[in-house]
């Protein structure tokens, strides 16, 4: 059966200082890079054919080191990032097809993205509270299908996300692919929703730590046989 391996990504410096980061591109504190290292070792007896990740360099910055820094979880093989990008100025990067007998691909796509805080964005969050009050912000945050403002909520992530999972990365897994994804609390609480086939009120209740893998057997029909925190 394949492995769906899912984590988030290592602490932000932003996460550090307690802000709202959403789209924001924040790189990982030196305590993130550890986590991601940690990561690693505990990820040191799978093997990973394809990887996933979001636009956004903490969660590429998690990837790369979950997948260099013990060698054989790529079995051998050198980590190439493909930017999934459609665009005509991208200088041709995508024309390189790659050999798949000596890279593992990392796709960087933005449907992974974090959830879009609109206004909070920069903003720390405990001050916020102070200003908004704790029910308000708690709502933002948690909430299933109340935004932020100018921002997206949960349901919104979803939108975009699960149809992703669904129509490119499921198809990885029920060809036999080990897929790692490492992404953001709430993308991969959206995946989460789809695989656990959770409620609205109780995926909203799911805590991800930084760089915490979870491991989901997948069988050939899609459907999840076994899941591992690895802690």
């Amino acid at each position: 059966m394949a492995k769906l391996i899912l984590t988030r990504h290592g602490q932000s410096l932003w996460n550090a200082e307690n802000k709202f980061t959403g789209w924001v591109d924040v790189p990982l504190s030196e305590m993130g890079r550890a986590e991601a290292t940690i990561a690693s070792c505990k990820l040191k007896d799978y093997r990973v054919q394809v990887c996933f990740t979001s636009m956004l360099f903490r969660a590429i910055e998690t990837a790369i080191i979950i997948l260099t820094e013990v060698d054989d979880i790529c079995g051998g093989k050198i980590p190439i990032i493909k930017h999934d990008i459609d665009d005509a100025d991208w200088h041709g990067w995508d024309q390189y097809k790659g050999d798949p007998t000596q890279e593992l691909p990392v796709y960087t796509v933005p449907a992974l993205d974090e959830r879009y805080y609109g206004e909070l964005q920069g903003l720390n969050k405990a001050e916020t509270v102070a200003k908004f009050g704790q029910e308000q912000v708690q709502l933002w945050r948690r909430s299933y299908d109340i935004a932020p403002p100018g921002g997206e909520s949960l349901a919104d992530t979803v939108k975009r996300t699960v149809p992703f999972f669904r129509d490119r990365i499921m198809k990885h897994l029920m060809t036999g692919d080990n897929v790692l994804i490492a992404a953001h609390g709430n993308s991969l609480r959206s995946i989460i929703k789809q695989l656990e086939n959770l409620s609205e009120e109780e995926i909203v209740k799911v805590e991800l730590g930084t760089a915490i893998p979870i491991v989901y057997e997948i069988d050939g029909e899609g459907q999840v046989t076994d899941k591992v925190i690895l802690n």
